[in-house]
């Protein structure tokens, strides 16, 4: 598998996770020392991993709505034989997302280190 093939798996198992609501799935693809960040709406956030997952595991899953799914790899760059950029918009309705992941190569393949995170709430847009 190329390098671009393995950071679009890490990806996709993003968009499942995300999708199933899987807390399982997050550990398998970011760094325990992973941070998100967003600033949407003046409300700005910051959070470690374990916050993250805190919120993965209290909200419901899109799947268990059967939510439509809006995955979508925007661009993919492999900076280096070590580091990673990929732009992806997905949702959590009513919300629409794009999300700037970035990943670093370890020793056990490639993870997520640090997410940066817009939307726009389709129900307040409608």
């Amino acid at each position: 598998m190329t390098e671009r093939e393995q950071v679009l798996a890490v990806v996709q198992g993003y968009f499942d996770a995300l999708y199933n609501g899987s807390v399982e799935g997050f550990r398998a693809i970011f760094h325990p020392q992973a941070q998100l960040f967003t600033a949407e709406g003046g409300n700005e956030a910051a959070l470690d991993f374990e916050s993250y997952m805190q919120r993965v595991a209290g909200r419901v899953a899109p799947a268990s709505r059967n939510d439509q799914r809006f995955d979508e790899v925007v661009s993919a760059t492999i900076a280096s034989p070590t580091t990673a950029h990929v732009r992806v918009k997905d949702a959590l309705a009513p919300n629409h997302f794009v999300d700037e992941l970035l990943l670093v190569k370890f020793a056990d393949g490639w993870k997520i280190v640090c997410k940066a995170y817009a939307y726009n709430n389709a129900a307040r847009a409608g």
